[in-house]
């Protein structure tokens, strides 16, 4: 039996060889070897097979326009996670985390300072302050600092049609000094949406679909790798539960009264440079040496 499986791995890679895209070509065999040794170890039986098929089945039909379950099942499965800690790009680096069901781009330009809440619910306003600098501290000015968060139903927009669609959500760009600032209302845990073949997943496997209550951002500069991250509220109960296996130390804030009434928290984002920039970099420093010797 071991021999046919393997002749038939063999059989089936050999197919994909041919292949004109040699990242395609690899990513197709790594692909098939972890699958084909799937269904080997754990000897998979047809009716199996079929269920998993009808699940998959299921989580394309729940995907709209405003829902990815495909997104929420890699989310879950730790997948979007084990992407982010492996594009890590450098350890001094804001490390990147999910970028989760509901990211809806084009979210409108805001000033540096700006409410994003479109939709007052009344819950408690949080003032984030932060900067965007290279990995060895110098400010990066004109970074864009993409927003969203969920109100305090801890709901999205995309969820609740009681919200305008533009509600906690804002572009802005940093200052000359890489900094940025925003109020939102303080993000609430909440759980993953439970009415689809996901939710299905989870009661069936006991565990809880509560998410860590944060904040989301997308970082990006010219000459600099982008980072899809959270700022954590260090008071949530499901920071080391998180259903989404996306809680990072460095990213968890306190959040602070301040005199008005409003929560405070500070941020800093780092951003590691992209590699060709880090080379060019690289190479005037070793020339800058070469000429002083």
């Amino acid at each position: 039996m071991a021999n046919l499986q393997s002749e038939l791995l063999n059989d089936v890679l050999a197919a994909f060889e041919t292949a004109p895209d040699v990242r395609l070509r690899q990513l197709l065999r790594s692909l098939l070897i972890h699958l084909h040794g799937f269904v080997a170890e754990a000897h998979l039986s047809h009716d199996e097979w079929q269920k998993g098929i009808a699940f998959l089945t299921a989580v394309g039909r729940a995907c709209t326009p405003d829902r990815q379950e495909f997104m929420l099942l890699s989310d879950v499965l730790g997948i979007s996670s084990a992407v982010d800690v492996a594009k890590d790009s450098h350890p001094q680096a804001t490390p990147g985390t999910v970028l989760g069901p509901y990211y809806v781009p084009n979210s409108p330009r805001r000033q540096p300072g700006a409410s994003l809440i479109d939709t007052d619910d009344g819950g408690q306003r949080l003032h984030v302050t932060g900067t965007v600098c290279s990995i060895d501290g110098v400010p990066i000015a004109n970074a864009a600092v993409d927003i969203w968060s969920c109100a305090s139903n801890g709901l999205y927009p995309a969820q609740d049609p009681a919200q305008s669609p533009t509600n906690m959500r804002g572009l802005m760009g940093t200052d000359a000094s890489g900094r940025f600032d925003f109020v939102v209302l303080r993000p609430t845990n909440y759980s993953i949406p439970m009415d689809g073949p996901v939710g299905e997943l989870l009661r069936a496997t006991g565990r809880s679909p509560m998410r860590a209550a944060h904040v989301h951002l997308i970082v990006s500069a010219a000459g600099y790798q982008g980072v899809t991250t959270h700022l954590f509220d260090s008071q949530c109960r499901y920071l080391s539960s998180d259903s989404v296996f996306s809680t990072r130390k460095p990213l968890i804030r306190q959040f602070l009264q301040s005199a008005n009434g409003e929560l405070t928290a500070c941020f800093e984002v780092k951003l590691a440079p992209q590699p060709a920039v880090a080379s060019a970099a690289a190479a005037a420093a070793a020339a800058a040496a070469a000429a002083r010797s």
